[in-house]
């Protein structure tokens, strides 16, 4: 039952950063493909940028989830840095804070990404005992 728990977190946290990824990758060419004028759709619709926070939200409870039942002592602050930087990025793409560079997005999904496929292999409880926190 534990081992349901922790592999459905860590598979719902690989799954919400994969879906925020491809929005992000997909973003540019829906409004290419829109081919209005540069005054009609210039930035992004509300709507559309508020995926980005919807996908966050998610992401926050995989994490939450599965840093707690995490049997490796580094991967809770591996888990929640990653979700720290994602955060980050999206925040300083809605408002423009600092200049970061045009990758910095993906490359903090990649790796919330990749921390969670490694906490879904690795870091599995073999026990109950380990997982009781």
């Amino acid at each position: 039952m534990m081992r349901l728990t922790l592999s459905k977190a860590d598979s719902i946290g690989v799954m919400a950063s994969t879906l925020c990824m491809i929005h992000c990758i997909a973003t540019p060419f829906l409004f290419i493909a829109q081919s209005c004028s540069a005054a009609c759709c210039s930035d992004a619709p509300d709507w559309w940028r508020w995926i980005d926070y919807g996908f966050l939200v998610i992401s926050f409870f995989a994490v939450y989830r599965s840093a707690r039942t995490t049997s490796s002592k580094w991967m809770k602050p591996a888990l929640w840095l990653s979700w720290t930087m994602l955060l980050i990025c999206i925040i300083n793409e809605s408002f423009e804070f600092a200049k970061f560079p045009e990758g910095s997005t993906y490359m903090a999904a990649f790796l919330l990404i990749g921390v969670h496929l490694y906490n879904l292999r690795y870091c599995q409880c073999k026990t109950k005992e380990c997982c009781v926190k």
